[in-house]
């Protein structure tokens, strides 16, 4: 069966291909906006992810399994998305100095010939360490921060920030592996 991952994300394409090497690509155009966040961060993140995956199957013909997926940040039961410019980004990990947050992400299948959808979530705990003015400074000058929730990535730099993590490290990544692995088993993708 056919396998379409609907994001751009090159972290998401990298993590994938440990999966499978036969996946194609079609970007997903869903306008997130259109999903309200209900105060439920497992609930929102699967909606963003169904709607991602809803977008790009009603254009598909062939058998396949559509794949989407989104990632949230959370601190405190306020969303921290992709920041606009620096000073929303060096406020974004200002808040997350020190503290601990928690990294949401959302899995929708869609199998293109049944319509069968099946989604889930997970939820990693990550603590920060302290960071100064400075050391925030530093980081948005490297430009790491841009198209990243919560303004930091743990795959590169901004992992140096990570005191503590509880949960799938590649949920933080963006595409937790071991429930997708699951989810794709249980849509008959051999994986």
């Amino acid at each position: 069966m056919k396998v379409i991952l609907a994001s751009a994300s090159a972290r998401r394409q990298e993590l994938l291909k440990r999966l499978t090497n036969e996946f194609e690509i079609i970007v997903s155009k869903f306008d997130e906006g259109k999903i309200a966040f209900d105060g439920n961060c497992g609930s929102y993140v699967m909606k963003l992810a169904e709607g991602k995956a809803l977008d790009v199957y009603k254009d598909i013909k062939n058998e396949s399994v559509i794949i989407g997926c989104d990632t949230i940040v959370s601190f405190q039961d306020r969303i921290l998305g992709k920041p606009k410019d620096e000073m929303e980004a060096f406020n974004m990990l200002r808040i997350l100095s020190g503290n601990c947050h928690q990294v949401y992400s959302g899995i929708a299948l869609v199998n293109s010939l049944s319509g069968k959808i099946i989604r889930d979530y997970v939820c990693t705990d990550v603590k920060f360490d302290k960071l100064s003015n400075d050391t925030i400074k530093k980081y948005i000058e490297k430009g790491e921060y841009k198209d990243k929730a919560g303004a930091y990535g743990i795959q590169g730099y901004g992992g140096t920030f990570v005191e503590e993590i509880h949960g799938c490290y590649y949920n933080v990544v963006g595409l937790p592996l071991n429930k997708l692995s699951k989810m794709m088993v249980e849509m008959g993708v051999n994986s």
